[in-house]
Order: C-alpha cells, then structure tokens, then sequence
C-alpha cells in the first residue's frame, strides 16, 4: 500500500484521544516531526504495550493519513528503562525532548536533529551531566543556524587579549567587550566552558562536577532556547517549582 512508511523515531510527547487511543508525537529520523493515532495504546492488552512513551526510540511502521498518520507496528530499538532509573536522567531526558519539538517545524525531515536528539538520550542514559542538557541546548541552536560569537566583540570585532570579553547580549547574538557591554555578565570560566561545548570539546564539558559556573553556562543556554522559542520551558518551569 502506498500509504505506508517505515522509519525510526523518538517519541516527544503523547496526548489522550477519545477512550483507548493516544496521539503521539514523534521526531522522525527520515520524515521529521509528525503526528501520529496510536489506537487502543491505552487498553491493558494493547499491542504497542510501553513502546509509545515519551523517550521512547521506537522502529515503526506508519499510515500516512490526511491529518494525523495511524502507527500499524512500533518496536524499541533500545530499552526505555535506564531513562527511567532516577529522576535525574528522566527530568533531563524529558527537558531535551522539549527542545526539539519547540524547534522542530512538522513533516521537515532533520536527520542530523534527529542524530543529536538520539545521542544526548544515550549519554543520560550513561551518565546524567549537569551540563548534559544545556550543552545540548547549545548544539540544537548552534545546528539551527543560531552559533554565538565566543572569540570576538560581536559589535566592535575587538578580541582578546587585547580586549576583555565581559558580557552576553542574547539579542546581539554573542559576547561584548567592556567598551561595547549589554546583556548580562559572563565569567571567564563560563566563557571558557562555552567554548569547549562548541568548540569540539564537548566530552571535557560534560566531566565536569556541578559547580557555580556549571550553572552559569546552565542559565544562559536556558535563557538562549527560550529567547529562540520565544516562550518559557515547562521542563525549566517544573524544576523551579519543585
């Protein structure tokens, strides 16, 4: 039947559809983001069991309907339960879903999205960073076209040394010097650490230990996405009222 599809994806988020059925959305490695009716998902006996959860990296098989596609087949390809082990790893893996349905344009495919999306899940899974999440906020943007300047004053051009680069304007796209400054402040090993997360040295990132300028880079790439989307997170939202 030409109607049917097969690809591979992660499960973003789902929503309640009538008595047993579920609307999932899914990131597409082939189709991009698309809504799909999983029917029955929510009956005891249903034939799609766990698969369809948020976190979920599913193989499917689709039906590609005039509004939403129907899922005929879903089979894991890896378990969902190391994201499930601690709070941690759930809060984190559920933040960085978050982001990429807020970026994602639906039915555009972004295997490299896709990749990343994959990716970040897997090295929660391993190992819940605290710079897990907001280093891949940073690459999600930079790969959307929206890289900050790190290495010069994005008004003046003055670098270092023989400029100091003291702020983070999230409108001018960049860091400032002295002379030029707006935005917020940014440290030096702030700075520093935003550089090895978009410079190639992400795995030297995301070993270090929680400390203040951890949470610095956290708070700025957070205030980044958000500025992008131009709304609040709920992830973020849900962790400052806990």
């Amino acid at each position: 039947m030409s109607g049917l599809y097969r690809d591979v994806g992660v499960v973003l988020r789902t929503y309640k559809l009538r008595e047993s059925d579920r609307i999932v959305v899914i990131h597409t490695k082939e189709n991009g983001k698309i809504r799909a009716v999983a029917k029955g998902v929510r009956k005891t006996r249903s034939k799609f069991g766990a698969r369809l959860e948020p976190m979920s990296h599913v193989r499917l098989l689709l039906y590609r309907g005039r509004e939403l596609d129907i899922v005929s087949q879903a089979e894991a390809v890896e378990p969902l339960s190391p994201m499930l082990s601690s709070l941690d790893r759930a809060s984190q893996g559920l933040a960085a879903l978050e982001a990429v349905d807020q970026l994602s344009l639906e039915r555009e495919p972004d295997p490299r999205a896709h990749a990343m999306l994959v990716g970040v899940l897997r090295t929660i899974a391993a190992k819940p960073s605290p710079l897990n999440v907001p280093a891949f906020y940073w690459k999600l943007l930079a790969h959307e076209g929206l890289r900050p300047q790190l290495d010069a004053c994005v008004r003046c051009g003055d670098s270092e040394p023989s400029a100091r680069l003291v702020a983070f304007d999230l409108v001018e796209g960049g860091v400032l010097c002295r002379s030029c400054r707006s935005g917020q402040a940014i440290s030096e090993p702030a700075l520093e650490l935003l550089r090895d997360i978009l410079g190639g040295r992400l795995q030297s990132a995301l070993d270090r230990e929680e400390s203040p300028v951890t949470h610095e880079v956290a708070a700025l790439a957070t205030r980044a996405l958000e500025h992008q989307i131009e709304r609040r997170l709920r992830a973020v939202a849900m962790f400052e009222r806990g």
